[in-house]
């Protein structure tokens, strides 16, 4: 496609017509022309704004952004409202590939009740493979925010789902071909269909009923980067089992067959939660349909420790994850 704002033909075309969701708080949402979206909220309701780009992948681009950014909204505590998306392109890419990242990017949105109210949309040069920005607009009620730094000495760690999942799924996605050498397509396939659990608005819901101190949205650097990350803005120890972390085999056997490890892998579709009864959320959650577990406790100490038997380990600050390792191990090897 030709450099540049994509023409209002494809806008109109391919871009808004897929925006069907509207929801009463935006006075102005998405259209050609308009540089601003208008939202308006309700007394006592404050904004919520989170955003997220999205890099490692470019298969099912569109539905993963949406989920990503939506997920960090919900671990406030928020009901997410409505999306921004800034889009830039390669020159390689076809209106067809738009439309269906569009129609990816609506589906979602549909599903989780949320507006697309603004954006931009540009071909250029500057980008080898399609990049999304999503800024997501959610509100709670003043007064009923949630933030990572809520967790309290004492307080039961939870997870959500299972760890890697994310990960997981893009691996299968991206380098299903490597991993034919081992395992059966129905197996892989399997690992691909773990995108369906990444979204945790559900999850930040039935857990707010049941009672949390904190939530945080398990992403880069996977659970041991979320879990330093939520004790780190805590000021709180921790003390976790590794063998009561939730992981699916797929993960595991596609970590081992990339010597990568699990626990460091981008994981969306899991929820860190901290609250004074975990067995009360784990039950709510799970009454819901959603597997969780507790994991450890957060403890009134300076030590951010992970057990594995006998065996322990101190949990150190977030490091570059897991997933790029696999395509720095490629580029690496091709310049050899």
């Amino acid at each position: 496609m030709k450099i540049g704002k994509v023409s209002e033909t494809i806008l109109k075309r391919s871009i808004l017509k897929e925006v069907h969701t509207l929801r009463d708080e935006v006075l102005v949402g998405a259209a050609v022309g308009e540089d601003c979206a208008m939202i308006e909220l309700k007394d006592g309701e404050v904004f919520v704004l989170s955003t997220d780009p999205i890099t490692g992948t470019t298969k099912d681009i569109g539905k993963l952004s949406i989920n990503v950014t939506l997920n960090d909204i919900a671990s406030a505590g928020a009901e997410p409202v409505g999306v921004l998306l800034s889009v830039l392109l390669p020159p390689t890419v076809t209106e067809e590939d738009i439309k269906v990242m569009m129609h990816d990017v609506c589906e979602e949105c549909s599903a989780l009740n949320v507006q697309v109210v603004g954006g931009h949309t540009e071909v250029t040069e500057a980008v080898r493979q399609p990049i999304i920005t999503v800024t997501g607009v959610g509100k709670v009620k003043k007064g009923e925010e949630i933030v990572t730094g809520g967790t309290k000495p004492g307080d039961d760690i939870i997870v959500t789902k299972w760890i890697g999942l994310e990960g997981s799924s893009i691996i299968a996605k991206e380098k299903s071909e490597e991993l034919k050498a081992r395992f059966s397509e129905n197996y892989i396939a399997k690992a691909r269909d773990f995108d369906r659990y990444i979204s945790v608005v559900e999850d930040a819901g039935v857990a707010l009923k049941a009672g949390v101190h904190a939530m945080h949205d398990v992403t880069e650097g996977g659970i041991f980067g979320a879990l330093w990350e939520l004790s780190e803005s805590a000021g709180v120890g921790l003390d976790i089992d590794l063998k009561a972390i939730p992981i699916k085999q797929e993960t595991v056997e596609i970590c081992n067959f990339f010597d990568i490890n699990p626990y460091q892998l981008i994981s969306s579709g899991s929820m860190l939660m901290a609250s004074a009864d975990g067995e009360a959320v784990v039950k709510a959650l799970q009454d819901a349909g959603i597997h969780a577990s507790v994991i450890g406790r957060a403890t009134n100490s300076n030590d951010r420790t992970v057990s594995n038997g006998d065996e322990k380990r101190f949990l150190t600050p977030p490091e570059t994850d897991e997933l790029y390792k696999i395509y720095l191990r490629r580029e690496l090897q091709e310049e050899e």
